[in-house]
């Protein structure tokens, strides 16, 4: 692959006020073949809360989030950039390669609460793949309305995310904040397409996509049909995966009722053939083969871990109470799909193939 070499300067960066401190980043998102949007966050003071008759007191910093946006880029291309001064504004990112590659992502999700146990899982990513992107899962932090908890969740991330391009859904614990949408110049949802397999993120927490339930069900017929528009439009990728945080199945007792919205997918996941779903939201690792289509749950980036106590009958392949990420390579139509736990263990592999899973929901 041909390497191209990025270099920029913005001044903003360049001559921030003496207070101003980069406690996030860089990294890059919404990187397309012909474009991308490098990003850092930047802690430009501190508000403090106290109590007028007690000494209780909160203090979270003030941040903001810096971007630039590239176009005319060239597909299957590495860039290196500078975002700031010194070595720590260095990073790199590929942009998608079009029509059949050889590529590798990870996914992982839930990285909230227990920072050491997120700390090496990010650390394990870095010592067993070298992905070419990397897709969140969901529950990035505990509470996405907390701004003391990006600045953590941003330096555990660094080393990997200054490597990479970064793909997030969101999760019940972004709780639909204005910070989550700004640090990522995030979309609730989104498609792209890297060499010849297809991506669609979608949002599955609509409890927070409105105040009232009649806002709620607007979001979600809304969102349904453009999921639906795009799988329809992807019919010419040789593999087509979906993630958001919810699962439509789980293993965790009493959290199905939990699912009802993204069980219902499951036929249109199944009419367009989609090769696999990989979601969050239950701290653990499950996967299940259902109808010719394996679901992926990766929730086991650190927040605390959940019993995997009642396995659905007929389509379980794995389930176990551990950390965990996800490491797949795709091959033109086929991926291999290995999960590890943070000290390297190999818990399960799939291997997917366009052709035979087609074929397994065709009779």
């Amino acid at each position: 692959m041909k390497r191209a070499l990025l270099l920029f300067s913005i001044l903003a960066a360049s001559e921030m006020r003496g207070e101003d401190q980069v406690v996030g980043g860089p990294y890059v998102v919404n990187v397309g073949p012909r474009s991308a949007t490098v990003m850092w966050v930047v802690q430009s003071g501190e508000v403090s809360l106290r109590s007028a008759v007690g000494n209780v007191e909160k203090t979270v910093p003030v941040l903001r989030a810096e971007k630039t946006i590239f176009t005319g880029l060239e597909p299957g291309t590495t860039y290196n950039y500078q975002a700031f001064s010194g070595g720590a504004g260095k990073g790199s990112f590929k942009t998608p390669p079009a029509g059949e590659a050889r590529f590798q992502f990870v996914v992982y999700g839930d990285t909230r609460t227990r920072h050491e146990v997120h700390r090496n899982v990010v650390a394990a990513i870095l010592r067993y793949a070298q992905p070419d992107f990397v897709i969140h899962t969901g529950d990035l932090t505990y509470d996405g309305n907390d701004p003391a908890l990006w600045p953590i969740f941003f330096d555990i991330e660094r080393e990997l995310l200054r490597k990479t391009a970064f793909y997030p859904a969101l999760g019940n614990h972004e709780y639909g904040a204005a910070s989550y949408f700004d640090f990522l110049s995030a979309r609730s949802y989104y498609s792209f397409n890297w060499g010849s397999a297809h991506f669609t993120v979608i949002d599955s927490d609509i409890e927070s996509a409105g105040s009232t339930q009649e806002e709620r069900d607007a979001f979600w017929q809304a969102e349904t049909r453009w999921l639906e528009a795009d799988l329809r439009g992807a019919k010419d990728a040789q593999l087509r995966f979906v993630f958001a945080h919810h699962p439509p199945m789980t293993a965790v007792k009493g959290r199905p009722a939990n699912y009802g919205h993204m069980t219902a997918l499951e036929p249109m996941f199944e009419k367009y053939r989609v090769s696999a779903g990989f979601f969050g939201h239950d701290h653990n690792y499950q996967h299940y083969l259902k109808n010719g289509l394996h679901y992926f749950i990766s929730g086991g980036g650190g927040a605390p871990l959940y019993d995997v106590d009642s396995p659905p009958a007929g389509i379980t392949q794995k389930v176990a109470k551990t950390e965990n990420f996800l490491i797949v390579q795709v091959d033109g139509n086929k991926a291999r799909v290995e999960a590890r736990t943070p000290d390297g263990e190999v818990l399960d592999t799939a291997e997917l193939d366009a052709a035979s899973a087609a074929g397994s929901r065709s009779h």
